[in-house]
């Protein structure tokens, strides 16, 4: 069997990983990556230490259902990076990096000493067809590759510029890596960043660590902060479980949101928390103000209730299974609260919520709601807001891609498949697969919920997609 892996970021590292354990017969794999920091993908190159990994441990395992892969590769590593109040190891994205090469130079190893035939091509894919029974890719220097299986890896999306500000002097449309782009930033400038999620929070804090002095204000519509990450509690979610779902989905033959509720609502009953209290303060996300709300976050870092500790969990572990059972009314009854649950589901870690409410406390930082235009004129950026027209010498887009974006890299490729009939577009976005020998993992792939995929949501599609892979051989 020959496989091709389009990509070299954390789903491919998973994917191989799982055939390094699960495929016993010997075959071929060839891995085409333009990028020369293999494994890393776009999140976890080099760049600042200041740009951390935004989840314990337990959580960024990229081998599924291993909870302390990642923490045993840390080992010794860890206590130099503790964040003492989440009382977990918070280590660099660069660092994190490293743990996927291990990873991947391990599974290689592993594959090669039983016998597969492993190439690494450094080179762009930029078509690909269905040739008979196998698959034809050509990459950008003209050479071609045969596989009888394609996993595209390619990761998530680019940035959108919102405004048009593309080309103006002092924008910097894709901020990573910081490393790079904040050397562009003079120390006293008055810095406008497009967006208030964890990109921003990278930003503030990175510029905060270089010594900035000019004001920070997060331009966005809505104003909203991420939640700040909990310290871990011993509890395992008894019914919001992919397996409490399935039986549902069993007895009823179909899913509603009012049955997930109930599964969250038994969740709660059982450790005594006001459930109609824990939603009531969800729901304030979005209208409660973001200051008052990030220091109210930061005290209840040791707060036992189990709430939000249980969504942070199953958002990534059984929401894109309970997704692709719902009905499109109630997907849209979520989608409408999108700004509140990528707050709850992408939580920043305490060190730089820390760091936020100390510059928001000095005046140095503010966030700014009610953005309706930004425009760049006479050699600075104007940004009407709701309260009126303000001026910046700087703009630093942190809008994040939305989910199912295809990635600009990856365009060309895509297009080949749509064309070919090999693929097509889903609705709410990304690729669906229509040969059973493509599989997409990662955040492009089609029919996910409306949030970001997360490293353990990853780790779970590359481990299902090798398991295909190696039955279909069978």
């Amino acid at each position: 069997m020959d496989i091709a892996i389009v990509g070299a970021g954390a789903a491919a590292v998973g994917l191989l990983d799982t055939l390094a354990a699960t495929a016993d017969s010997p075959g071929a794999i060839t891995v085409l990556e333009p990028s020369p920091h293999l494994w890393r993908g776009r999140p976890y190159g080099p760049d600042l230490d200041t740009v951390r990994v935004n989840a314990p441990p337990a959580i960024m395992s990229i081998r599924h259902l291993d909870f302390g892969h990642y923490a045993a590769w840390l080992d010794s590593r860890a206590a130099a990076h503790l964040d003492e109040r989440l009382g977990q190891p918070l280590v660099s994205r660069a660092l994190y990096g490293e743990y996927l090469a291990h990873t991947a130079e391990t599974a290689l190893a592993t594959l090669r000493a039983g016998g597969w035939r492993v190439r690494i091509v450094t080179t762009r894919v930029t078509g690909i067809a269905r040739s008979g029974a196998n698959w034809s890719l050509r990459t950008e220097d003209g050479r071609g590759y045969e596989a009888d299986h394609v996993a595209l890896c390619v990761g998530g999306g680019t940035p959108q510029d919102h405004y048009g500000l593309s080309g103006a002097s002092g924008f910097v449309d894709d901020p990573y890596p910081l490393a790079r782009t904040l050397d562009r930033v003079p120390p006293g400038t008055n810095i406008a960043v497009i967006g208030s999620g964890l990109t921003a929070v990278d930003i503030v804090v990175s510029l905060a660590a270089r010594g900035h002095t000019g004001p920070i204000t997060l331009l966005s519509r809505s104003g909203v902060l991420p939640h700040v990450w909990q310290r871990p509690v011993e509890h395992r979610p008894q019914h919001v479980t992919a397996e409490r779902v399935a039986v549902l989905h069993r007895q009823h033959g179909a899913i509603t949101l009012e049955d997930l509720i109930g599964l969250l609502r038994a969740e709660l009953a059982e450790t005594g928390e006001d459930f109609e209290a824990f939603v009531a303060d969800l729901l304030a996300t979005t209208t409660e103000d973001p200051v008052r709300r990030l220091r109210a976050q930061l005290d209840a870092v040791d707060d036992s209730r189990i709430g939000r500790r249980v969504l942070q969990e199953t958002a990534h572990s059984v929401g894109p299974y309970a997704w692709r059972l719902l009905a499109e009314p109630d997907r849209m009854r979520l989608r409408h609260h999108f700004r509140a649950a990528t707050s709850v589901a992408s939580p920043m870690v305490p060190v730089n919520a820390v760091t936020m409410m100390r510059l928001l406390d000095s005046g140095q930082l503010a966030v700014a709601p009610g953005v309706r235009k930004i425009e760049a004129a006479e050699g600075v950026f104007r940004v009407r807001r709701d309260d009126g027209e303000h001026t910046f010498d700087a703009v630093i887009n942190a809008v994040n891609p939305p989910p199912r974006a295809i990635p600009r890299g990856a365009g060309q490729l895509v297009t080949a498949l749509l064309a070919d009939g090999s693929a097509e577009l889903h609705p709410a976005g990304g690729l669906v697969p229509a040969d059973p020998r493509l599989h997409v993992v990662g955040d492009l792939a089609g029919g996910g919920p409306f949030i970001t995929s997360s490293i353990a949501g990853i780790a779970a599609q590359a481990a299902r997609t090798a398991q295909t892979i190696v039955a279909a051989r069978d």
